[in-house]
């Protein structure tokens, strides 16, 4: 066949579209050549190609346009200028808009999801099987990723035309149209594309099978905010300290530092430590920096008496009279005050400090050894009615370790890393255990050092290196000896323990599903993963399964008066020896669910209770969103159930919107006065048809009450409409025979419709189930992540009307409801 046009596209198996430019005219025809319908486009359109399963682009100098053939309408409108080619991905989920300067992805429904611009001109473009887009300049092929990160795939010695691109190579035409073929090193696009969708395994897999790991790939995952992946790669010591403060990671900090042993970097690992609340490290460095002031008043603070009487001893030692004035201040040690006020020659003072805290003795002690009398010394008013209070200590922190920290479990990656067999040892977050430890060690500490020799032991001098006692045949030089062995001190606490820390730490590392990091009592993790895979937003309606299910995962058995009780994990792995396979019980199993909540629901149905109905279905949908399958035969058929409950929640809330308008079930229009209320009515108990899955006798159900209430409110049309399909699909004979009566009735009267409703019983459609209006095929919109309900695009971001849960076109993986 031959015709003229400026561009043909096939929209259908059997239908294809032309495109005049001249005549501002798109005709749709068949195979032999003859037009069934002519649509008129945009003002200004020069041209035309696929836009998806019955859908065109068309393109303007300044806009492009989706447009719906089966209903002659605009779906959406993106300003972009110079479109001159359109490429669409392999799984027709996003295209790429080229213009001479420009590409823009969108999706299918013409949402915009990033741009870049080229200031060398735009040649062509492919996408890669990864869902990578490549395109060609004049001398380089390119990459874009979806969240518009892109880069430098090779170089060109000619200009090429991309064709297709599939693993390492590029199918591709040059000037002449002479096919080719490149290879590339997809390694780059492929690790990035890995990061953003968080698959750690591949990431894993490319950082060893190549040599991907340089400066410009740690840059950008610590500009895209994973420092912590990006420290498992790093070996230069300044930036692995860099990384570690910017992840929080004073394990590695300190390991760094001790390595580089620089004042500054020191200093900046005590600010992040002291934010941290981590006062073994910051005592290490202030010891490390020979901060003594720091370090007295860190001891004050964390009620560390025996440490603060060893620094007023050092304080003696180096001849220090401020710090030796202070410490005995932090102490209350009224005699030590007294007799450096001597030493100095300040008898005055030293009396006046004895005077005050009621030292009697002392005080004539003082005067016959100043040979002063009391009246040449000037007594403040009030003097003696009250000593100095000595400084308390609100808590004794020291005691108890650093400030608690919440544990942070094995991140994906980190599992990746640990895939290979080696197991993960728990910690606290910071590699520090909470533990009794005296970082100044018995036998490293300076103040034993230091009082050691004052008892003539002179091998105990060494204990005092690295600290500056003013005397320079006690101070040492080796710089190692005053840094703390914190690997130690974290290995002691994993030792006190079993491997890998308690049962819940075990049913954590065990499980991605999110109900039994609920069981282990990390919330916040199964917060994640429920936002992850089902785009979960909204979670105070599952405080209550939350609470279920962790009460139920342990039980307590009292003990002996005055004694904690014990506490004992159920486990519904109760076979398993494995210790990588325990995982914990879940309360009410799928199987339960799906034999109680869901049927009640369809028996709620079944007795016109459809409040009831809708309470016992939603219980039913929060359930089965917590919960574990014994096998992936019984994870498929509670996501099944997943999606029909949502179908008769969507049912039943229309049937019940139609009620309200209403005020009565049995009602027919003539309660109605308005126009617009009767027409939208008619269409509520058309649309309660809709909802595919729903059993057969609850469709019967669905129809035979639409059926009634068209009859009743004289739409002859959708009447016998509902008739012949109660006829065909029904399951109960008196409902048969009933609609054989209307059916009859509605063809004698004439099967018109005086109300038009916009409800076509031949046209495939949903239910928006939001604002009750149908979704046509082809038309854009978007859909709750876990039951599937579909919604108009305007309430996307909208929380789901059916799960009351999940984020309306939010992304997830899917839930997993199997280990």
């Amino acid at each position: 066949m031959r015709g003229s046009g400026n561009a043909a596209v096939f929209v259908a198996r059997n239908r294809f579209a032309v495109f005049n430019a001249q005549n501002q005219q798109i005709d749709i025809k068949d195979l032999s050549n003859s037009t069934t319908k002519t649509l008129k486009p945009p003002p200004g359109t020069t041209d035309m190609v696929f836009g998806g399963p019955g859908c065109l682009l068309l393109i303007t100098p300044t806009m492009v346009y989706l447009y719906d053939i089966q209903q002659k309408k605009q779906l959406a409108e993106l300003a972009v200028s110079g479109v001159k080619y359109v490429v669409w991905s392999t799984d027709g989920l996003h295209a790429a808009l080229l213009s001479k300067h420009n590409v823009t992805i969108v999706n299918k429904s013409l949402e915009q999801v990033s741009t870049l611009h080229e200031t060398i001109r735009i040649k062509s473009a492919a996408w890669d099987d990864a869902g990578v887009l490549l395109y060609s300049t004049l001398n380089h092929i390119k990459y874009t990723l979806m969240n518009g990160d892109n880069g430098i795939v090779r170089t060109l010695e000619h200009t090429v035309y991309l064709v297709r691109v599939k693993g390492r190579t590029v199918y591709c035409l040059d000037r002449a149209a002479k096919p080719k073929l490149l290879t590339i090193d997809p390694t780059e696009y492929r690790f990035k594309l890995a990061l953003v969708k968080r698959h750690y395994d591949e990431m894993l897999n490319i950082i060893k099978t190549s040599s991907l790991v340089g400066q410009s790939i740690i840059s950008y995952l610590q500009k895209k905010g994973y420092p912590e992946i990006a420290l498992q790669f790093v070996q230069d010591p300044q930036t692995r300290f860099e990384l570690a403060l910017e992840c929080g990671n004073l394990d590695v900090a300190v390991e760094m530092a001790k390595e580089l042993d620089r004042p500054k970097l020191y200093t900046r690992l005590a600010n992040e430590a002291l934010a941290h609340g981590n006062h073994a490290v910051v005592e290490m460095t202030y010891q490390k920096l020979r901060q003594f002031d720091k370090l007295s008043f860190l001891y004050l603070a964390t009620g560390d008496g025996g440490k603060l009487a060893r620094m007023a001893k050092i304080a003696e030692h180096r001849g220090d009279m401020t710090s030796r004035f202070q410490n005995s201040l932090y102490l209350g040690d009224v005699e030590s005050r007294i007799e450096m006020f001597v030493e100095l020659d300040q008898y005055p003072l030293a009396y006046l400090t004895a005077k005050s805290n009621g030292m009697t003795e002392k005080c004539q002690e003082l005067l016959e050894a100043s040979g002063l009398t009391e009246e040449d010394i000037s007594l403040p008013k009030g003097m003696g009615k009250q000593g100095l209070k000595n400084p308390g200590v609100v808590v004794k922190t020291f005691e108890k370790g650093n400030w608690p920290t919440k544990r942070t479990g094995v991140s994906s990656f980190e599992k990746a890393l640990m895939a290979d067999g080696e197991e993960g040892v728990g910690g606290d977050a910071n590699g520090f255990a909470a533990e009794d430890e005296d970082l100044m060690g018995e036998e490293t500490t300076a103040g034993d050092g230091l009082m050691g020799a004052e008892a003539g032991e002179d091998d105990d001098d060494d204990a005092a290196a690295g600290w500056d006692m003013g005397d320079d045949d006690v101070a040492g030089d080796d710089a190692g000896d005053d840094f703390v062995d914190v690997g130690a001190t974290a290995d002691s606490a994993v030792a006190g323990g079993a491997a890998g820390g308690s049962e819940a730490d075990l049913w954590l590392r065990n499980s991605p599903l999110p109900c039994d990091h609920i069981a282990a009592g990390a919330f916040e993790s199964a917060l994640n993963l429920l936002s992850k895979q089902i785009g979960a937003v909204n979670f105070p309606p599952l405080e209550p399964r939350f609470m279920e299910i962790y009460a139920a995962s342990r039980s307590y058995l009292p003990a002996n008066p005055g004694l904690p009780p014990l506490k004992n994990f159920l486990r519904r792995t109760t076979t398993e020896t494995d210790t990588r396979k325990l995982l914990p019980l879940i309360p009410r199993d799928v199987e339960s669910v799906l034999a109680k909540e869901v049927v009640e629901g369809k028996n709620a149905m079944k007795a016109n209770k459809l409040e009831d109905g809708l309470v016992s279905f939603r219980q039913a949908l929060k359930l089965l969103m917590l919960n574990a399958a014994a096998s992936r035969a019984e994870a498929d058929e509670a996501l099944e159930a997943v999606r029909q409950v949502g179908d008769y929640i969507l049912a039943m809330s229309l049937e019940l919107e139609r009620r309200g308008m209403l005020g009565t079930t049995t009602a027919d229009l003539s309660a109605i006065s308005s126009d617009e209320d009767k027409k939208r009515v008619l269409e509520l108990s058309a649309y309660f048809t809709v909802p595919a899955r729903l059993e057969p006798q609850h469709r019967t159900l669905a129809l035979f009450s639409a059926m009634n209430f068209a009859q009743k409110s004289k739409q002859w049309g959708s009447a016998l409409g509902f008739a012949n399909r109660v006829i065909e699909e029904g399951t109960n004979a008196k409902f048969r025979e009933n609609a054989k009566r209307i059916k009859t009735t509605a063809e004698r009267a004439g099967p018109t419709d005086p109300i038009e409703i916009d409800f076509d019983p031949f046209t495939e459609f949903t239910v928006c189930a939001a604002s009750y209006t149908p979704i046509y095929a082809g038309e854009a919109s978007v859909a709750c992540p876990f039951d599937g309900a579909q919604y108009q695009p305007q309430y996307k971001g909208t929380v789901c009307k059916v799960c009351e849960v999940c984020e309306v076109g939010g992304r997830g993986s899917g839930l997993r409801l199997v280990v």
